[in-house]
């Protein structure tokens, strides 16, 4: 692939062209999608089943090697730019001795996860955008590490399964960023597949992709509410669902997660669950039983029937898990009430950040001119909306 070859340009994502402005001499261009959760929201830490797509909005790399064992990173959305040391991981400090700023983490988490897998990461200088929005919910974080994982498997020419490196970006963002995910973002933004959700056990890791019903599209509403997950609930909702497991072996002893508890268990034994435990456990059980159903209805090219389970998942996170906000809540009813639109409802860890609308592709420009106008009559915010559809995983170009 040649240096003047640009890709298709969204949002405020810069082309590779003027990537390659800031880095001529680079000898790679990688591409790692963003992804967004159809149905299965808070069960992949509790291995369950989960229905993502990778989507077509993107981190794009221009990475170059070096000769000694420097990481020069550029982030150009932000302006920014950090150099650290390989040999330096653990400090979590640049090359002056200074803390390394949040969004360096990702990728000096990478390369520490990655040595501590057996791989050695070499020097690299890179420079990247993004028309991911940053803390919406889109997994930008999970993007970043995937990019920057399989940059330096093409550098040193591993022979890595995508899902070992998926591993490894968990890792990552677990151990070394802080926040407790589960696989779903790493998995997805590595394995996935146009046109296609991602049908993902997150216990056995075997994965089926289904295709979206034919002559829909998938609309993102940006609240533009922001959150932090290592600052969140988030970690306190995964300790409600770990509690119920050690609550519930003692009725049930052979469980190992939630992922193991039946809709009867939660009627029987629920009861003895604190109330706000009882409501995490019970969300987790029902929403793993939505993606079952989900599986069919996609078979069947059933789109109403999937926008249905849509809607009950967002009423269970918005009243059982706790996680929505009244601006997600707003754009759901006003998404409900629009011509085109089968299903609607908060999507990744909420607080804040985006839904997900399964719309008619007829109607999906009218839909979304009508919901950013709605939404800014309830709530006087401007809300960013995306028509996206299901992309390819990660993927690494020699130029």
């Amino acid at each position: 692939m040649g240096k003047k070859a640009g890709w298709r340009k969204k949002g405020t994502l810069m082309d590779f062209e003027n990537l390659l402005t800031h880095l001529p001499h680079a000898s790679w261009r990688v591409v790692s999608p963003g992804r967004v959760n159809l149905l299965g929201e808070h069960v992949d830490y509790n291995q369950g089943l989960v229905l993502p797509a990778a989507i077509d909005r993107f981190v794009e790399l221009a990475a170059a090697p070096r000769t000694d064992r420097l990481v020069v990173l550029k982030a150009l959305d932000m302006g920014a730019e950090v150099r650290f040391s390989l040999d330096d991981l653990v400090s979590r400090t640049d090359t002056a001795g200074q803390p390394l700023p949040g969004w360096a983490l990702y990728p000096a988490g990478v390369a520490w996860a990655l040595r501590n897998a057996g791989f050695e990461p070499e020097g690299v200088e890179a420079v990247y955008a993004s028309d991911l929005p940053i803390g919406a919910g889109l997994s930008s974080s999970a993007a970043v590490e995937v990019a920057f994982a399989v940059l330096w498997q093409a550098v040193g020419g591993w022979d890595m399964q995508r899902m070992h490196l998926a591993h490894i970006c968990q890792m990552a963002e677990n151990r070394y960023v802080g926040v407790n995910c589960g696989l779903m973002d790493q998995f997805t933004c590595a394995h996935g597949v146009a046109r296609h959700a991602l049908y993902f056990d997150t216990r056995t890791f075997e994965w089926q992709p289904l295709p979206l019903p034919p002559d829909t599209v998938l609309v993102i509403a940006d609240s533009g509410v922001r959150r932090q997950l290592a600052d969140s609930a988030y970690n306190l909702r995964r300790a409600d669902c770990e509690q119920a497991v050690r609550r519930l072996r003692e009725h049930l002893p052979d469980i190992q997660s939630l992922r193991d508890v039946s809709l009867q268990d939660i009627a029987r034994y629920g009861d003895n669950l604190p109330q706000e435990t009882r409501m995490r456990a019970r969300h987790v059980v029902e929403e793993i039983e939505r993606v079952r159903q989900a599986s069919l209805y996609l078979a069947r090219d059933d789109a109403r029937g999937f926008g249905e389970l849509m809607v009950a998942g967002h009423t269970s996170l918005r009243d059982l898990f706790e996680v929505s906000t009244p601006e997600l809540d707003g754009l759901v009813e006003a998404a409900l009430g629009l011509e085109g639109c089968y299903g609607a409802r908060l999507t990744g860890a909420g607080f804040g950040g985006c839904t997900i609308n399964l719309v008619d592709k007829t109607k999906a420009d009218k839909f979304s001119s009508r919901l950013r106008r709605e939404y800014n009559s309830r709530f006087g915010r401007q809300a960013v909306t995306y028509v996206c559809t299901p992309a390819r995983g990660a993927y690494v170009d020699k130029i």
